[in-house]
């Protein structure tokens, strides 16, 4: 098993960041408690997601987005062999209708654990950010399409999709945690826009998950 997670918890707005300890920092109370629903609507207790292990968790804007689109298809292509060598669950969590789950795994191939909160009461507790605050964040090497080509495709699924709906709060904005075992948090980025995500071989690399090699084809350790 990896090494604990020892790297920085960003603090909230206004807050420098705070040292974690190998056991991390406990997560705000009840947090934990809050349900989740999987793709056939049933409620999983978010806090027993991470309970047994640690979880890196991406909580992603809405289905519909192009950015989140990318982001998750290349999440999909971390073998699931690497996860389990490093005793590491990988978990999606978006804010939409359970009804949009299936078809957007099927959209992105993603074969991952996937949940939804639809009240996005977890994305409020865990001070995710509502709105994009302007800012450079560089180029993401896991968003292929630009402005427009990504909203028209967005568009497009909208409009020929079986519930026309936004899947999701549009003004959402997501993050990534690093969870458990129980309930510590280890490491937690919150997007201030759509292109902040951390990339994902940063995190990976925090919970001893080997470097994934994202370019088309399947995925390879670079050594």
């Amino acid at each position: 098993m990896a090494a604990p997670v020892t790297c920085q918890v960003r603090g909230g707005a206004g807050r420098g960041p705070l040292r974690a300890s190998p056991e991390g920092l406990p997560l705000a109370a009840g947090v934990a408690e809050l349900p989740v629903l999987d793709a056939r609507g049933r409620r999983v207790q978010f806090g027993a997601l991470f309970r047994e292990r640690r979880a890196v968790v991406v909580l992603v804007r809405h289905f519909l987005c192009y950015v989140c689109k990318e982001y998750v298809e290349d999440l999909a292509k971390i073998p699931k062999s690497f996860l389990e060598e490093a005793d590491v669950t990988l978990i999606v969590i978006g804010q939409s209708s359970y009804h949009h789950i299936e078809p957007f795994c099927k959209l992105t191939g993603y074969p991952h654990e996937i949940y939804v909160d639809p009240e996005r009461e977890i994305y409020k507790r865990l001070g995710m950010k509502r709105g994009e605050e302007i800012s450079s964040s560089g180029r993401s090497p896991h968003v292929k399409s630009n402005l427009l080509s990504g909203s028209l495709q967005s568009l497009w699924r909208a409009v020929t999709g079986p519930l026309f709906d936004f899947q999701g709060d549009p003004a959402q904005q997501g993050g990534t945690l690093i969870l458990g075992p129980g309930n510590n948090i280890h490491f937690i980025h919150r997007d201030r826009n759509r292109l902040d995500h951390k990339p994902i071989n940063s995190v990976l690399q925090l919970v001893g998950v080997p470097h994934v090699n994202f370019t088309s084809g399947p995925a390879v350790i670079h050594v």
